[in-house]
């Protein structure tokens, strides 16, 4: 080989290697929507309360169980001033904490909510030039809720979307349908080329609908055969010579084409709600679930039409999850129990590895870096973990505060939004010239 070609090789593996450290947090769960992080230098070790590894910290305005997103040298967040009612979208300095711009995008009544969720759940999504929110908006007028145990009033209300560009303009606000749940709202967008797509998923007429991304306007809408409350957000995979857009909710897993809404397989069942997001390995969808029953499941994705009892390759009940969504570390499947223990899955035969007491409770959804899965309790504490026969705490991190809402990394630093404020860790990166 000669010189002058093997230096252009050695630059080129450089240069790509660079672009796969540097990558955006667009959207909820990340780059590939399933918590994965592909950057070597995501921080290990950090703690809120000394300021150890800490590049800033700036109040957060308002409340807000959402996920920060990250594009290049802007962060993103939705959150809600109760006082007031005002749902806002705010655009802040990555390298400095410092507000560019802050946006109300609605002001309406407050929605009934269960009270782990939030006003401002929604965790927006960008294609690095426009900013996409969701929230609910209601009027205040009340009806029974369906679907409960113990009978209460619930606000019913409508699905807002809204768009803005990087500079603050908002470009359309669209609304796209009803929505009620005794559990509040919670609906993050996802992009699929030309199109914004949103599970409305409710306890009422439900449907999952795509949006034309530069107008607003309804592109399709499928209904949803339950009508039962869910929370999921959709994964997309090119996977069995297709574009498969998969999600829990309504009782059931299914495979949609997101350029048309149209069925490719479902699985019925295995319970009545979800919230979790799924995962994928490359040849298997991950579930967790749910309520009233719990499970985690593997699912093959080769499937056409009712494959509930061909393309389930194995399926447990020995972890109870229903809110955090899992990740991936190699052949294993991390798996966080709300109520406070981490599972491990292996992904070949579904036999759980361990189980262990980890938390007091988790809220966030898990991500998984430097080989190890994050596990980020209500506490604010953080725990990485690596695969093994058994539990294994490599570090163990404090925020200082609460925390309900999903980590995000970029290029070197991990975002976590506390109770009260947003959090920079990691080395701090200096702005560009």
């Amino acid at each position: 080989m000669r010189p002058s070609f093997l230096c252009m090789t050695v630059v080129c593996l450089l240069l790509s290697a660079t672009s796969v450290v540097a990558e955006n947090w667009p959207c909820w769960r990340g780059p590939r929507g399933d918590g994965t992080v592909l950057d070597v230098n995501a921080p290990v070790v950090w703690d809120g309360e000394s300021g150890q590894n800490i590049a800033w910290k700036i109040p957060v305005p308002g409340s807000g169980h959402s996920s920060p997103v990250i594009w290049q040298d802007r962060v993103f967040l939705t959150s809600c001033k109760e006082k007031t009612q005002e749902r806002l979208l705010t655009c802040i300095d990555r390298h400095s904490g410092k507000t560019i711009w802050e946006k109300i995008v609605v002001q309406s009544k407050l929605e009934t909510r269960h009270r782990l969720n939030s006003y401002a759940s929604g965790t927006p999504a960008t294609d690095g030039k426009t900013i996409y929110v969701t929230f609910l908006v209601v009027d205040g007028h009340e009806i029974p809720a369906p679907n409960v145990g113990n009978t209460r009033p619930v606000t019913p209300g409508e699905i807002l979307v809204a768009a803005y560009d990087f500079d603050g303009n908002r470009l359309w606000q669209s609304t796209i349908g009803s929505f009620i749940s005794a559990h509040g709202f919670c609906s993050s967008p996802v992009i699929h080329k030309d199109l914004l797509i949103i599970n409305g998923d409710h306890d009422g007429e439900s449907y999952v609908a795509a949006l034309n991304r530069s107008s607003g306007k309804t592109v399709w809408k499928v209904p949803r055969k339950h009508k039962i409350r869910s929370y999921c957000t959709p994964i997309i995979r090119e996977v069995a010579g297709r574009t498969q857009m998969v999600l829990t909710g309504s009782q059931r897993v299914i495979s949609l084409d997101p350029q048309t809404g149209d069925q490719h397989w479902v699985v019925e069942g295995p319970t009545e709600q979800f919230v979790s997001s799924m995962v994928f390995d490359g040849s298997k969808f991950y579930m967790t679930a749910g309520f009233p029953t719990h499970h985690v499941m593997g699912i093959k994705a080769d499937g056409t039409g009712d494959v509930t009892e061909s393309h389930v390759a194995w399926h447990s009940t020995q972890a109870k999850c229903y809110v955090p969504s899992p990740v991936l570390v190699g052949k294993h499947l991390f798996v966080a129990d709300d109520r406070g223990t981490a599972n491990l899955f292996d992904t070949e035969s579904g036999d759980r590895v361990w189980q262990d007491r980890l938390g007091k409770h988790f809220s966030a959804s898990l991500i998984a870096a430097n080989g190890m899965a994050y596990f980020t309790a209500d506490d604010g504490i953080t725990k990485l973990v690596k695969p093994g026969e058994k539990m294994d705490v490599i570090h163990e991190n404090k925020l200082g505060e609460y925390t309900f809402a999903s980590p995000a990394v970029s290029d070197g630093q991990l975002f976590i939004r506390g109770e009260k404020h947003l959090f920079a860790i990691g080395t701090k990166k200096v702005a560009a010239k």
